[in-house]
């Protein structure tokens, strides 16, 4: 596009242009406009205009045209703009919000933006914003169990009280194995070797890891959470029966210092409760099972670690054999062990209670 227009500005006009340009409280955008005004009634080529107003070429043929057709009073107001989409009336909002709480039609078990979309009569982006706005999430589903443990709340006051009030001259240990590492169909943690490798992480581009693997053997973690410092104990071992559960806790025994009573806090597996489990019990007196109640392992605090091991250290390794999967473990609990913090509970055991109680009894 040319100029097309020859700027001519009076004397008014010019005072009028210098006094906006030289207060400092107007907007930036004012003294831009009359800057280009001002260098093209200098008669300067449209380039050389947008160079000292600091614009692009169009905005100065923008700003000309209107300074010709409505002088400085053009440029000091913008020009008015078509009126934007009406805002969603509230009784469409509410239908929104009344059918999304509320089954949907046909075989679907719930519902989806575009079916929203398609009832109400709307967008689907209109539909989403109401869904953020409100909060409604429907294509997510979070699930619960409840406990059907006759001595629920006695099990729970238990451990949450070693939790938060530990008793003195003792140690409080959270106790389990993780046998479920990757989430693989076996029933323990294993070495898994890819078939082809990877590529790394870079911009642009998340790593890559092949589908298929080649399983190497597998292998059991022991883990012992010391809940004072949140320093760990594992043992890594080839099975997972009694025999292996009482190796380990031989193992944290000797680790724990003499004349300290120790709590252990386990869950509900045959293993823990097997006899010659009990008459090792029997014949360390300074120890202490508090089992879990039924379908409530998180009261184990340390699931916590396995599932941080889980995450950081043994769903994306690549290891070639068992002792590599081994010594890929032992390194990360000798470095958690290292930046290791005490183990806090927040949550005391009459609002844990609280809030289960609010779980409908259908649930159970």
């Amino acid at each position: 596009m040319a100029q097309e227009l020859c700027v001519i500005v009076s004397d008014k006009d010019r005072a009028q242009l210098a006094a906006v340009i030289a207060d400092r409280n107007r907007p930036r955008k004012h003294i831009d406009r009359a800057r280009i005004v001002l260098h093209s009634a200098e008669r300067l080529a449209t380039a050389e205009v947008a160079r000292r107003a600091g614009v692009s070429r169009p905005a100065v043929w923008r700003w000309q045209r209107r300074f010709a057709e409505a002088g400085v009073a053009g440029l000091l107001r913008d020009k008015s703009r078509r009126p934007g989409t009406a805002p969603l009336p509230q009784s469409t909002v509410a239908r929104v919000l009344a059918a999304s709480c509320a089954e949907p039609p046909g075989a679907a078990t719930h519902w989806t933006g575009r079916a929203m979309a398609k009832l109400t009569g709307i967008s689907l982006g209109s539909v989403q914003r109401i869904w953020a706005a409100h909060r409604l999430q429907p294509h997510r589903l979070r699930t619960f169990k409840r406990s059907t443990d006759p001595a629920f709340a006695e099990k729970v006051e238990d451990i949450v009280g070693l939790y938060m009030d530990p008793p003195a001259h003792a140690v409080v240990l959270s106790i389990d194995e993780k046998s479920q590492i990757q989430s693989l169909p076996l029933a323990r943690t294993g070495a898994l070797d890819r078939t082809q490798p990877g590529l790394p992480l870079k911009p642009g581009k998340c790593g890559t890891m092949t589908h298929d693997y080649k399983r190497n053997g597998i292998t059991t973690l022991f883990a012992a959470l010391d809940v004072l410092n949140g320093a760990v104990l594992g043992r890594c071992m080839a099975q997972h029966r009694h025999r292996e559960f009482i190796r380990f806790l031989n193992a944290v025994e000797r680790a724990v210092p003499a004349g300290k009573i120790i709590h252990a806090i386990l869950d509900n597996y045959a293993t823990h409760k097997h006899p010659k489990v009990r008459a090792w019990l029997a014949d360390h007196p300074r120890w202490v099972f508090h089992f879990t109640p039924t379908s409530a392992s998180w009261l184990n605090a340390v699931e916590g670690f396995f599932s941080t091991i889980t995450r950081r250290r043994i769903r994306r390794g690549v290891f070639k054999s068992v002792p590599d999967l081994e010594r890929a473990i032992a390194a990360y609990i000798r470095e958690h062990n290292k930046t290791a913090n005490p183990f806090l509970w927040t949550q005391p055991a009459d609002a844990i209670l609280a809030k289960l109680s609010r779980l409908p009894v259908s649930s159970v």
